[in-house]
């Protein structure tokens, strides 16, 4: 006992609720000092920088298949997608100990930088490859600032409100559903896809300096007031790298950010390699993926001073439940969702924009119910029963999915079937982040949601790695089999451009064998989404039930002039 003692007479008691590092005290001290008017102009700011951002996705979403069929890549969509989805979700680790120890400012402008960069280089790629490095930086910073977003909500509200906040906080997909696939549409009719990447990261940039400007401001400001403590000692540059190195927790931070990035990284090299799955390399990287991270929970339970997650949380089985079903969800959507607007163009004829509007209504209504559900949460207390209300929808929408992906389907049938599966995941997305911010202090706050966001992010590879090992494997030999005889020699050709296979009419022969090849892969992908929804429903029953109310008294919750 007495060595254990001397080994961590300098560990911080980081299970103490008055402990919090520099980035977390910060922003405490900032709400402290700003008035009701500077926090509802907040609120404003982040509102439309989150219209801005909805708008470029969906925009970025309506053009990546034109991108791609530029290069003759059609076949690509997801891959390009995979390895972003990989980078972005471990990154949000990284991102939430920056914000944790500089603070969501100094966070918020490096993301910002990260997104304009990628921006532009989409704007002047000149092939798949370089899109897709473009891509990856892009994403990173797109999901590094809605999570930061997410971050700022959850420190300026209390939990009993904090859903109605984030409720409100998705309607901007209201918005971006109809105006992205429009303006989408525009540049590819009047210019090109490469103005509309330049356009918004000048957009992003210009909406991006006002809160910025606040939140500087505002941190000067409680530092003269005396409410930040300015750092007076001096420290040489060993001393500081070593302060850093525990702060950051450096070596679990690697460890964490090595293992999952190893164990997803096969998702989106598989297929390339020279025996698949069964490749040597492709197998040493899952099982040193596995062994890293068993690794990683060894040295946060003996070695880490500043654990990257306090082992007392990572033992909660709500903070696992709450992670998984964000998985889960993303998971269930984008294994059909990657190839769904194409599909929409190729098999019911729908334009570029009314694609994106009926892709969208997934969005809509995933939205719409979000200030619902705060509403409903913060009047009854609770959120494990609230995720109820979410089932019938969650069945209805997953079965009619697998019925309606026909060709004959009226689109209303689609668009209804978006409605359902919509209101079911905008319900559960509310009520797991609360589940899991319920269940640890303001101090832990960032590094949940950055574990909740690294599931999502799994959940949006494996959607993505499983779509477009389907579509990959299922359309060119759908298409090869159904092609009239004297037009096989195009499955390659169809199979790599949107624009060639739309340029046969709509009865033809050609185009009837593309529908039977994009029915047959769109229906086994829905099948697939659909298998998915118990687990969900597992995962919620597991929630331990927090009463709200009592948990904000307690001492480790947001503080200051809050909502």
């Amino acid at each position: 006992m007495e060595r254990d003692s001397e080994k961590y007479h300098d560990r911080p008691n980081v299970n103490d609720n008055a402990f919090a590092q520099a980035g977390v005290r910060q922003v405490e001290a900032i709400t402290a000092v700003w008035s009701t008017r500077m926090l509802w102009t907040v609120f404003v700011l982040l509102y439309v920088i989150n219209v801005i951002d909805a708008i470029l996705q969906h925009i970025q979403s309506s053009l990546t298949p034109y991108v791609t069929s530029a290069f003759a890549q059609h076949g690509l969509l997801a891959t390009t997608s995979v390895v972003s989805s990989i980078v972005g979700g471990v990154c949000q680790l990284t991102i939430a100990k920056v914000i944790d120890i500089w603070g969501r400012g100094q966070g918020y402008t490096v993301m910002l930088v990260l997104c304009v960069v990628g921006l532009t280089m989409k704007a002047t790629c000149d092939s798949v490859e370089m899109y897709a490095a473009a891509h990856t930086l892009y994403w990173i910073g797109h999901i590094g600032i809605g999570y930061i977003i997410t971050v700022v909500l959850a420190d300026m509200t209390t939990l009993q409100n904090r859903t109605i906040m984030f409720g409100i906080n998705t309607t901007p997909s209201i918005i971006s559903t109809f105006a992205g696939p429009k303006i989408a549409e525009l540049f590819l009719q009047k210019v090109n896809f490469r103005w509309a990447f330049g356009g918004f990261s000048i957009i992003l940039t210009a909406f991006s300096l006002p809160i910025l400007t606040v939140f500087f401001l505002h941190q000067r400001r409680a530092i003269s007031l005396g409410v930040i403590e300015k750092e007076t000692t001096k420290r040489s540059a060993w001393a500081l790298m070593v302060y850093y190195f525990w702060q950051f927790d450096t070596v679990g931070l690697f460890l964490v950010t090595a293992g999952w990035s190893l164990l997803l990284l096969p998702f989106s090299i598989a297929r390339s390699a020279p025996r698949g799955w069964t490749t040597g390399y492709i197998i040493a990287m899952i099982v040193l993926g596995v062994l890293i991270l068993i690794a990683s929970i060894y040295w946060e339970r003996s070695f880490a001073k500043i654990p990257f997650f306090p082992w007392q949380f990572l033992k909660n089985r709500t903070v696992w439940a709450s992670c998984l079903l964000n998985g889960l969800m993303f998971m269930s959507v984008f294994v059909w969702e990657a190839y769904y607007t194409s599909y929409l163009q190729v098999v019911h004829s729908q334009s570029v924009r009314d694609a994106g509007y009926i892709s969208g209504t997934f969005n809509v209504f995933s939205s719409f119910v979000g200030p619902f559900v705060g509403l409903l949460i913060r009047y009854t207390n609770d959120y494990k029963w609230t995720s109820l209300v979410g089932v019938p929808f969650a069945a209805m929408g997953s079965a009619l999915l697998v019925h309606f992906r026909r060709p004959d389907t009226n689109i209303g049938f689609l668009v209804m079937c978006q409605i359902f599966t919509g209101a079911a995941i905008g319900i559960w997305g509310l009520t797991a982040q609360l589940a899991l911010m319920a269940s640890v202090r303001h101090q832990e706050v960032a590094i949940a949601l950055a574990m909740s966001g690294l599931f999502g992010s799994i959940g949006v590879s494996l959607g993505f790695t499983v779509a477009g090992a389907l579509w990959t494997n299922i359309v060119p030999t759908k298409l090869y089999e159904t092609l009239p005889e004297d037009s096989k020699n195009l499955t390659s050709v169809l199979f790599g451009d949107i624009m060639e296979q739309l340029s046969y009419p709509i009865g033809s022969p050609i185009r009837d064998a593309v529908i039977i090849a994009f029915q047959d892969a769109q229906h086994k992908m829905v099948i697939i989404g659909a298998c998915l929804v118990p687990f969900m429903l597992a995962c919620i029953f597991a929630w331990k039930k927090i009463d709200l109310r009592k948990r904000q008294q307690e001492e480790g919750q947001s503080k200051g002039n809050i909502f």
